[in-house]
């Protein structure tokens, strides 16, 4: 490698590390600064302000960024006139501030290839800056001390000096200083930037290692079998030498059968050594295997404050651009979250924030009418509770105007007036979270396009969690995320389904039992449970996973699984126990598979498919909806033996889906619901349909590409499709048809015989 080489990447090094370096202390400088905005009077808040600062000056005179040592000096001089008390940082000096942390992070954000030359590019942004900041130090001119502008506090000349004696000097006496905040909290770490797939990897081959370990258990156990056999020859040998004792015609006989009684018993008494060596290993090893399995899993949890660094500054930002006062908190920073889940979490709680902000905080003077404090409060917490992670997201403003929701429902054409009159609470709350809903009059930077909610609902289903939320009108809403702490541990009920073991995470289950046929009751076809007051369907495990095996005897073990708002009972065939499994994905060739999440290897290394209940939740609904149980006398067939025309929903809003079911219903079509394009789609794989009705905002797999994916498909290519959507413009309904859609219409239809008239169109009356 050539000198000039060599150099290069020492200086692609030195630009990350500059780059990681003003990060850090950016984070800092913006903490540190909300907070001095809420108690200007706290002056110890200014000093980890002036560290920050200096850190960044020094590792920017090393850089040789003359432009960012200026930056960085005016700001510390700025701190240190705030320390002693000759200003006083004002709201409207903390938006200058902070605009001169982010033109740091801008600095270092130049590329790599010419840093300097990016930096110099600034220069006229950085002169209207500087005079800006500058003009922070000077304001108050009445309260001006006669110490020159750059004058520090004690703690600092060292500094000072070594700056002026070079980078090397600087970073030495830098790590001299003492840290009066540092002192307060525990010792930094060490870190190091490792990727979440080799991370998998490392946990997969330990969780192998355990698996192998336990080879040795059964292997321990045929050497203890071989002792036993042992000491019983031992003992038979023992006593034939006894017997030729007594006769003497024998001494050769003799001689042999003691000599054997002796080796034998020296090898007894090496097997025992080695089975206890065998032993002692396999139970170090195990230890051993352990501790790297717990190092390796918590080395993919990082505190949830990683995730939340800029909300403070984004929600600080935003109300001031709204004339809103808010006081926002985090509470715990260190609570420890999977990798993979927080860098998937930042986007969806921005959004619940900026609601929080803008729809939820009321403006000052409309707060003081109300009888509230002026600064609205806006709390983002984060803890573990009952194995799972707990994120709520709460505001003391308004709350939710339940009556403005229900009017835009029936605004949008997603209910007629009847039914949305006679929606509760829960269930015109849950209209939030639909695509493209949104209460706002008017589109803004802010809000008005129905994005947002939609986003963390997603989110929430596809990390195995749920989202709930709380009205507390007129003091304010609540949302809770409960989601699970880590995607690669998880605890889960082992279960035997067709003689096959299947996981059930066991945060899914909501309730074990053994039920006797006699205290299930049959409705209309299908199977009840009593369960908390309600009838809950029934079903086979092995029939809702299109395995060969039913019901058997009549006592059966049943697992309740659960969404928010439907519970079903699971028939397995038996409990086989409860324990920590690795989730392992599947392979990425298999895509999606119905009713399965992934893989995982049990104590014995055979593998375990790990059940998706919320895709399982889908399936069951689905069957138990179309009379589909194969154990049950199938509905579907009137009395004339003539076969009813199937129909598949696919809608997300659960009102309309169950709309769109009753009114095909009424109408004697036989009718099977998804949630989604994906679900529409494997049904579509393993059942035959007479037509597809589809909506077009839908999360996993929209309509549009279910269309496109059926129309390139050369066994349904030819299968009739009609979407219908919220959406009623003439690009929205061309963009359908040019998908390959038979109709295109607007939920308004369900109020008119329109739909219907469609449907009978494309594959005639229910009856054929």
């Amino acid at each position: 490698m050539t000198e000039s080489s060599e150099q290069n990447l020492a200086d692609l090094s030195m630009t990350e590390l500059f780059r990681q370096e003003v990060a850090a202390q950016a984070a800092v400088l913006t903490e540190n600064l909300l907070s001095l905005e809420h108690d200007p009077a706290d002056r110890k808040k200014i000093e980890p302000l002036m560290r920050a600062a200096h850190s960044i000056k020094g590792a920017a005179r090393i850089m040789g960024l003359e432009l960012a040592v200026k930056t960085a000096h005016t700001l510390e001089d700025i701190f240190t006139a705030a320390q002693h008390g000759e200003i006083t940082i004002t709201a409207f000096q903390t938006d200058i501030l902070l605009e001169g942390v982010d033109f740091l992070l801008k600095i270092s954000k130049c590329p790599d290839s010419d840093i300097a030359a990016g930096v110099t590019a600034l220069q006229p942004e950085a002169e209207n800056l500087l005079q800006r900041l500058a003009g922070i130090r000077t304001a108050p001119a009445s309260a001006m001390k006669t110490e020159a502008p750059d004058q520090r506090p004690s703690a600092a000349p060292s500094a000072r000096q070594a700056d002026q004696a070079g980078p090397l000097a600087a970073n030495a006496a830098k790590a001299k200083e003492p840290d009066k905040t540092a002192a307060k909290s525990e010792p930094q770490s060490q870190t190091v930037r490792v990727t979440a797939e080799h991370l998998n990897r490392i946990l997969g081959m330990v969780d192998e290692s355990i698996v192998q370990m336990r080879w040795l258990e059964p292997f321990i156990r045929r050497l203890s079998a071989l002792k036993k056999k042992q000491v019983v020859l031992d003992r038979r040998i023992d006593n034939l030498r006894l017997l030729l004792e007594g006769k003497p015609d024998y001494p050769m006989l003799k001689q042999q059968v003691n000599d054997l009684c002796l080796e034998t018993k020296d090898c007894l008494a090496t097997s025992v050594s080695h089975i206890a060596d065998i032993d002692d290993f396999s139970r170090r090893a195990e230890e051993l295997n352990d501790r790297l399995y717990r190092e390796t899993l918590a080395s993919r949890l990082r505190p949830f404050g990683d995730c939340a660094q800029g909300f403070p500054r984004m929600v600080r930002d935003l109300a001031r651009r709204l004339g809103k006062n808010v006081r926002f908190e985090i509470d715990g920073q260190d609570t420890k979250v999977d990798r993979e889940i927080l860098d998937k979490l930042e986007a969806p709680l921005a959004h619940l924030l900026r609601n929080a902000v803008d729809h939820g905080v009321e403006a000052p003077d409309q707060r003081a009418a109300a009888g509230k404090p002026r600064e609205g409060q806006i709390t983002l917490k984060a803890r573990h509770h009952s194995g799972r992670l707990q994120i709520t997201v709460a505001d003391d403003g308004g709350g939710i105007d339940l009556e403005k929701i229900r009017q835009k429902i029936i605004v949008k054409g997603l209910s007629s007036a009847d039914v949305a009159a006679r929606l509760s609470e829960q269930e015109i709350l849950n209209f939030l979270f639909l695509p493209g809903f949104s209460t706002s009059a008017s589109v803004t930077e802010i809000s008005g396009r129905g994005v947002g909610l939609d986003i963390v609902l997603n989110l929430a289903q596809e990390l195995g969690g749920n989202v709930h939320v709380e009205n507390r009108r007129p003091n304010g809403t609540v949302f809770n995320l409960q989601l699970p702490i880590t995607l690669s541990l998880i605890r889960a009920l082992l279960v035997e389904i067709a003689r096959e073991p299947f996981v059930v995470p066991l945060s899914r289950a909501a309730h074990l039992a053994a039920v006797n046929a006699s205290e299930t009751v049959t409705l209309e076809g299908r199977r009840y449970l009593r369960y908390h007051g309600k009838n809950i369907g029934l079903i086979s495990a092995a029939e809702a996973l299109g395995l060969k095996e039913g019901i058997n005897g009549s006592r059966w073990p049943v697992v309740i699984i659960s969404d928010q708002d439907n519970h079903y009972g699971l028939i397995v065939d038996r409990f086989i126990g409860e324990s920590l499994v690795v989730v392992r994905p599947l392979d990425s060739r298999l895509g999606k598979v119905q009713d399965v999440g992934a893989v995982t290897l049990l104590n014995d290394g055979t593998p375990a498919l790990i059940l998706d209940i919320d895709d399982l939740l889908r399936s069951v609904d689905r069957i138990l909806a179309g009379g589909g149980l194969k154990t049950i006398a199938r509905i579907g067939d009137d009395k004339s033996g003539k076969k009813r025309r199937r129909v598949l929903v696919a809608d997300d809003s659960i009102t309309v889906r169950e709309l769109e079911r009753k009114l095909l219903q009424n109408h004697g079509y036989q009718v099977d619901v998804t949630v989604d394009g994906m679900e529409a789609w494997n049904s579509m794989r393993t059942s035959e349909y007479d037509l597809i009705v589809s909506d077009v905002d839908m999360p996993r797999l929209n309509g549009i590409d279910l269309v496109r994916r059926i129309r390139q498909d050369a066994r349904l290519k030819a299968l009739p499709i009609i979407i219908i959507s919220y959406k009623d413009r003439e690009e929205d309904r061309l963009r359908g048809l040019e998908a390959g859609a038979n109709y295109y219409l607007t939920k308004s239809s369900f109020q008119n015989d329109t739909f219907i008239k469609a449907v009978a169109d494309l594959i005639g009356k229910a009856d054929g």
